[in-house]
């Protein structure tokens, strides 16, 4: 099983707002095309980006922008802003029927709790250590490669 792609398809989306909402109107279209998917994922997903705080929508002819510095958002930002980790808030889920008269099954929340917390804590203090500036940093030097 694999994690969504929500994270990836949301970091690429504000990528491409960042480096091109100086050049051009940045459209679902636009962004779809980059990423690779239907425009109507991308619509989603600058929905949601919308509702953290990250963006800004021009209806109709559309338009998008950042409208946080760069600086101040995180890629942890960008993922709890598109990943539903539902009401536990936790990125592991436990399969819903252990078997209590198995002494694994009664005992597999106490064998794996914590360790999933660690790792979930590690990933997220991982995310919050990047931010938007750095990544698009990133990206415009893998772009002044590519003309050079």
């Amino acid at each position: 099983m694999q994690i969504s792609s929500r994270f990836t398809v949301a970091t690429h989306t504000l990528i491409v707002i960042a480096l091109e909402a100086g050049h051009q109107k940045v459209t679902s279209d636009l962004i779809a095309g980059s990423v690779g998917v239907n425009p109507v994922i991308i619509r989603k997903t600058l929905s949601q980006l919308k509702k953290a705080g990250l963006i800004s929508v021009a209806r109709g002819t559309g338009g998008t922008e950042i409208i946080k510095d760069l600086t101040e958002i995180s890629l942890l930002d960008v993922y709890r802003a598109v990943e539903c980790l539902g009401r536990t808030g936790q990125l592991f889920s436990f399969h819903d029927n252990p078997n209590p008269n198995c002494g694994i099954g009664k005992n597999i929340h106490n064998i794996l709790d914590q360790k999933l917390v660690q790792v979930q804590l590690a990933m997220e203090k991982e995310l919050s250590g990047t931010n938007l500036a750095t990544v698009i940093a990133d990206a415009e030097k893998y772009l002044q490669t590519e003309v050079s």
